[in-house]
């Protein structure tokens, strides 16, 4: 198994560098277009929630972990932020907290379909996980 870890502050410039720096590590895999905008997007989301709900107008920090074997990537995006009061209510489509900021409250959503196994942890006030394991579906070899 080949892992990765990344800290970084809670500053929305940051999320395109844990991108960016995910999909360079996972380049060997030779992933398919699909699959590797799917990784993209659900980092993304997790990473931006962890931004936006879970440190909401503060700073802090953001660990991201991606580690992929054979068969499978397994990302984890952790904060220690605020928690989610309700995981039940937070996974529903289109409900948000933050409706002033326009949110579309489908990130849960977007990062559950996208994902092969999809599990958030969380208590109040002590922060958030999101665990997410995609089954790896490489490029077709060309002939």
């Amino acid at each position: 198994m080949n892992e990765m870890k990344l800290s970084f502050l809670s500053r929305l410039e940051n999320e395109a560098f844990a991108r960016t720096s995910v999909v360079a590590f996972l380049m060997p895999l030779n992933l398919t277009q699909e699959a590797l905008m799917e990784v993209k997007t659900m980092l993304a989301e997790a990473v931006v929630n962890a931004m936006i709900h879970g440190y909401e107008n503060t700073i802090g920090t953001i660990n991201v972990s991606v580690a992929y074997d054979d068969t499978c990537i397994y990302m984890k995006i952790e904060d220690q932020g605020c928690g989610i009061e309700d995981i039940e209510q937070a996974m529903k489509p289109l409900y948000t907290s933050k409706e002033h900021l326009e949110r579309s409250g489908m990130g849960m959503t977007i990062m559950q379909a996208f994902s092969d196994e999809f599990q958030v942890l969380s208590k109040p006030q002590g922060g958030t996980c999101v665990k997410i394991t995609k089954l790896i579906r490489h490029e077709p070899a060309k002939q």
